[in-house]
């Protein structure tokens, strides 16, 4: 293993309690996040307005990402979730209340959304790192595959549960995203294994400075290796792309007169697609190397976003993005687990969420791009920009991400041998 030493821990009780709290963060997020633009609509309020709540409420929860992450790989990780998981519920059920009324009070409503959107983020950047506590090493591809299919799925639950809620009573998708932050904090209070990873730091590590400097570590430690630093670029481009191309076709869609239906029927398509692809990456992993993998994806992508230049309708839309979404989360699913395979226990959280960080912010963008490209050019115009952008990350991950995989993963065999040679002389 090319990775520092640590615990092999395998607690299969532990992995499905994490793992419900996962599934259950993320269904209730896609609950929730579908329909609060709804929600700002129904109240009077402007598509401008709604998108601005949505966007701030995001790049707030993307700025509190990487401090909390110092806070878990100093040892804060399982009081840092429950925490945040409590703070969600609380938000989110004081917007359930708020949208009881006809027209909630915008502050009020801007306050309670950006807070839960921060705690999200302080959520997820503190479970970076739990795999490598209750996971040995050779069970990440599998356990990360799980995750991604937990993620995937709620991608496509999601939305219909929060449109078939809202329909019902406003205030109902927010008051079972609260649920599911109450579901977590049970869930990773029952966990038995030290999610710390023994990684806790003296009284002597406080203050602002030390923050920062922890903060720097964690870059620097992605930007000192090439194999992390390849995933980290190819995440920003694929995500920017793939969310600029899913932006475009909705927006093409809605002014073309298409309904609610055939917009949800891309993204359902789409969403079960990546849950396909990502419970067959670790089967996938032993047939086909993730170097080679990494090439053969890349350059997919571009074929597809060069397809939906000619698409014309939503079922054209749904199959090419069923296409990559099936070849994306495939590859994700083996970059992730060698990410945590490379990174030492107490960086665990910060490395993760540098990678979440710079990408989430592409992906942030996204929505913005498409936009102005599909009011200029229509949806091939997007689809031709994606391609472009996509085709210079395909030669960067095959001149790059693929080498430094193979470097990688020479270097893990090699340091392997002894530790077999010694188990067979033991």
């Amino acid at each position: 293993m090319t990775g520092p030493h640590r615990r092999h821990t395998t607690s299969s009780h532990d992995f499905r309690l994490l793992w419900t709290a996962s599934a259950a963060d993320s269904l209730g997020t896609q609950v929730s996040g579908v329909v609060l633009p709804l929600l700002l609509l129904a109240a009077g309020h402007s598509p401008a307005l709604a998108g601005a709540v949505v966007s701030v409420s995001l790049l707030a929860g993307l700025a509190a990402g990487p401090f909390a992450a110092v806070l878990a790989d100093r040892g804060a990780r399982r009081p840092l979730m429950i925490c945040a998981a409590l703070t969600g519920a609380a938000a989110m059920g004081a917007v359930a209340f708020l949208a009881t009324g006809d027209r909630p009070p915008l502050g009020a409503l801007c306050l309670a959304v950006t807070v839960e959107r921060i705690a999200t983020c302080v959520y997820a950047a503190a479970a970076q790192g739990w795999v490598a506590a209750v996971v040995a090493p050779a069970g990440y591809p599998r356990a990360v595959s799980r995750l991604q299919a937990g993620e995937q799925g709620a991608l496509v639950v999601g939305p219909v549960l929060g449109g078939a809620l809202f329909h019902a009573a406003r205030w109902l998708p927010f008051a079972v995203d609260a649920f599911t932050y109450l579901l977590a904090v049970v869930c990773v209070r029952g966990v038995r294994t030290d999610l710390s990873l023994g990684t806790g730091r003296g009284p002597g590590r406080r203050g602002a400075a030390t923050v920062l400097t922890d903060l720097r570590e964690g870059l620097r430690f992605v930007g000192g290796r090439p194999f992390l630093r390849g995933v980290l670029w190819w995440m920003t481009g694929v995500n920017g792309v793939l969310a600029a191309l899913y932006y475009g076709a909705v927006f093409t869609l809605e002014r073309n007169g298409a309904g609610t239906v055939a917009i949800g029927t891309v993204l359902a398509v789409a969403g079960a697609a990546g849950v396909a692809g990502a419970l067959i990456a670790p089967r996938l992993a032993r047939r086909v190397s993730a170097a080679r993998l990494t090439v053969l994806v890349s350059w997919a992508v571009v074929v597809v976003a060069a397809g939906l230049a000619l698409a014309t309708g939503a079922w054209a839309y749904g199959a090419l993005f069923a296409m990559v979404s099936l070849l994306v989360p495939t590859l994700a699913v083996l970059l992730a687990a060698r990410a945590i395979a490379v990174t030492p226990p107490d960086l665990q959280a910060r490395v993760g969420t540098v990678l979440n960080t710079v990408s989430g912010i592409a992906t942030t963008a996204a929505p913005l791009v498409a936009g102005a490209l599909v009011a200029v050019a229509g949806t091939a115009g997007v689809a031709v920009a994606g391609a472009g952008v996509m085709a210079l990350v395909a030669v960067y991950a095959s001149r790059v991400v693929a080498p430094a995989l193979r470097a990688s993963e020479d270097g893990a065999a090699a340091a392997a041998l002894p530790d077999a040679a010694r188990e067979e002389a033991g």
